[in-house]
């Protein structure tokens, strides 16, 4: 773990208990007069801690020092991820959030299931483990859209992932929101809607899953 993730991150004094407890102090084993880092994933500041007392059931650290340490991709890419199965997104967060996305947006698309609801408090744990492993010093933005046509009124330069004779390599530079279907594509009404230079695909005549063409494509423009 690059860091350690504590709301209260920032203050003189860190009450650690539950999880986080059993983590540092049963699983990693730290001391007293041990030094942890750690970060609240609101300021872009890296507090240094040491470790006062632990007892059974917390730990008390002591801040010694904060640097601003600002750990995030150079390019900001905003994902348009038409809405599918809450599980596959679940599965596919951390990559997404790894590979330094900027932010998603989830949209109800005309082939996306309506019942399906994001549980955004599971996403934000699951993207807090994943900066902390890999160091970076934010996480993943998220907001939610009622239909194509809503973002496009909002983000009228977006980029469309589809089959296309233009590949999103030759894009990718100019790329900063792309929209991404649910399992199914979109429909020809949502196809209509955007301009024919706007559409990017692959160089594969293989049918991808969405969450497979979602990480390929976040890779292609930001790696």
């Amino acid at each position: 773990m690059q860091f350690t993730f504590h709301e209260e991150s920032g203050s003189q004094f860190l009450e650690i208990d539950g999880d986080t407890y059993k983590y540092l102090f049963k699983a990693r084993r730290h001391k007293i007069n041990e030094k942890i880092f750690f970060r609240n994933l609101k300021d872009n500041l890296l507090y240094l801690y040491n470790v006062n007392i632990i007892d059974r059931r917390k730990a008390i650290c002591e801040l010694i020092s904060s640097e601003e340490i600002v750990i995030e991709n150079t390019k900001k890419l905003h994902l348009a991820w038409c809405l599918l199965d809450p599980k596959t997104i679940e599965k596919s967060i951390a990559s997404l959030n790894e590979l330094g996305l900027y932010k998603i947006t989830f949209i109800y698309c005309e082939f996306s299931q309506k019942n399906f609801k994001i549980n955004f408090d599971k996403l934000e744990k699951i993207l807090i483990n994943s900066s902390s492993q890999c160091g970076r010093s934010s996480i993943i933005k998220f907001d939610i859209c009622n239909s194509l046509n809503d973002f496009l009124l909002e983000y009228p330069d977006s980029y469309l992932l589809d089959f296309s004779n233009e590949n999103i390599d030759s894009k990718k530079d100019d790329i900063k929101t792309l929209i991404i279907g649910c399992e199914g594509g979109f429909s020809e009404g949502e196809r209509k809607k955007i301009n024919a230079n706007k559409v990017v695909g692959f160089d594969s005549n293989l049918i991808l899953r969405s969450e497979t063409a979602t990480i390929s494509a976040v890779s292609k423009i930001l790696i």
